[in-house]
């Protein structure tokens, strides 16, 4: 029997016969699976560079929320009261618990008029689907796990948030408003079981896909932020803004149409107008109940749109009587918006920012009741930051570190205050 064994030099291998003719070309699959490899890893590198650049960002972030958690521990036990119940189940937070664990049902008796019941339909459903999900696979509990998806949202959105900016205004001034983002008075919001970590991950990535124009990921982003908050409306509106001045240009300039940009514009407010559409038809039906039945549900928790009215009626009680320190604090934040929403309007800021900010602002302050309420509601409104950050990222050494310590001290003490203090609704 024949044991094929090494070639050796004494005994050359067969020289193959040469074929004449053409050379048949090589199967066009085997060399596409070789060029699509090739693409992911370009892309997974292109993702780990941007990481490793908004590495430092980020860190400080964390480090700037960890202390706040850390204060708000120390202030918790002091009174009696357990951080992880004051974090995961205060306020709003026990009702997206509550449909994380049930799904939706929960109606309470309102407390200002007989008759009145709030419903939890008024809370969208990406949130506590997502807690559902990591509490199946998370040990510690359903709490724990709207903890660990919250926090977990809120660094992405750092990063998304940095990634923008970064874009728009170099990284200096990405760096400086994250930083800010993460010490603003009421970003212990961002440490807590709420929605707005997840609406502001969603908002920035959104936002960073529409200023570079990738326009499929900008609408699918769009759509899952819609399902997260009423007032990620913002979104698609900054999306749908941004493709109409892209197509206002290209029309201008004689350049041909993007098409993917106006599947964006159509799919953005999917996931908004959706989820409004099955709570008006859930609550009703017809074509009145799916355009207006959601409104009703908030409008029996109060939430109305009077174009500011309220908002003026406080503030001018807060002028004429003596009123409380949370009250005056969100009154300087309200106004800060404003002012800050002029100087990014004087110094035209990137029109998807500008937009998405403005919508933001106008939701906020023409809303009725839960003034307390109205400076959370603007906590996504980062691109507002950019003067500040600017400023920031430009000042001295000395006057950096005092601003930043100054900062730091009235977020971290005034959020403990928040939720430990304050007894109105967050």
């Amino acid at each position: 029997m024949f044991t094929p064994g090494p070639v050796s030099e004494s005994c050359p291998a067969p020289v193959p016969e040469q074929v004449t003719g053409p050379v048949p070309a090589a199967p066009y699959g085997p060399r596409r699976a070789r060029r699509i490899p090739a693409r992911a890893r370009a892309a997974a590198a292109a993702a780990a560079l941007a990481a490793r650049r908004a590495l430092p960002a980020v860190t400080v972030f964390v480090v700037a929320r960890l202390a706040g958690v850390v204060v708000l521990t120390l202030w918790a036990h002091r009174r009696g009261d357990h951080p992880r119940d004051l974090l995961g189940l205060g306020w709003d937070a026990r009702w997206y618990h509550r449909i994380a664990d049930w799904g939706y049902g929960t109606f309470i008796p309102a407390w200002q008029a007989p008759g009145l019941r709030y419903s939890d339909l008024a809370f969208f459903p990406l949130y506590p689907t997502t807690v559902r999900f990591a509490d199946a696979v998370l040990p510690g509990g359903s709490v724990v796990a709207a903890l660990a998806v919250a926090w977990a949202c809120a660094a992405l959105a750092a990063w998304g948030i940095f990634a923008v900016v970064d874009h728009c205004y170099g990284r200096r001034t990405a760096t400086a408003l994250v930083l800010l983002w993460g010490l603003l008075p009421y970003s212990i919001v961002l440490s807590m079981a709420y929605t707005e970590p997840a609406m502001c991950a969603l908002a920035a990535w959104a936002l960073y896909a529409t200023v570079t124009r990738h326009w499929v990921a900008a609408g699918a982003l769009s759509v899952l932020a819609g399902l997260s908050r009423p007032n990620a409306v913002a979104v698609p509106a900054a999306v749908t803004a941004a493709v109409l001045a892209d197509a206002w240009h290209r029309w201008r300039t004689g350049r041909r149409q993007e098409p993917w940009a106006w599947v964006a514009a159509l799919v953005a407010p999917a996931g908004w107008c959706g989820y409004v559409a099955w709570v008006g038809l859930h609550t009703g039906s017809g074509l009145h109940a799916a355009l207006h039945g959601y409104f009703e549900v908030q409008s029996r928790w109060g939430s109305d749109f009077d174009f500011g009215r309220y908002a003026l009626k406080f503030v001018r009680h807060q002028v004429l009587f003596p009123d409380t320190l949370y009250s005056y604090m969100s009154t300087a934040i309200c106004a800060g918006a404003v002012l800050l929403l002029v100087m990014a309007l004087l110094d035209r800021m990137p029109l998807p920012l500008l937009v998405y900010s403005a919508v933001l602002v106008v939701i906020a302050l023409g809303g009725a009741n839960f003034f307390s309420c109205k400076p959370r509601f603007l906590l996504p409104a980062f691109p507002l930051l950019v003067p500040c950050a600017v400023a920031l990222a430009g000042a001295r050494t000395r006057a950096a570190a005092v601003t930043l310590l100054t900062l730091s001290a009235v977020s971290l003490i005034y959020g403990a205050y928040l939720l430990t203090v304050v007894t109105v609704p967050l």
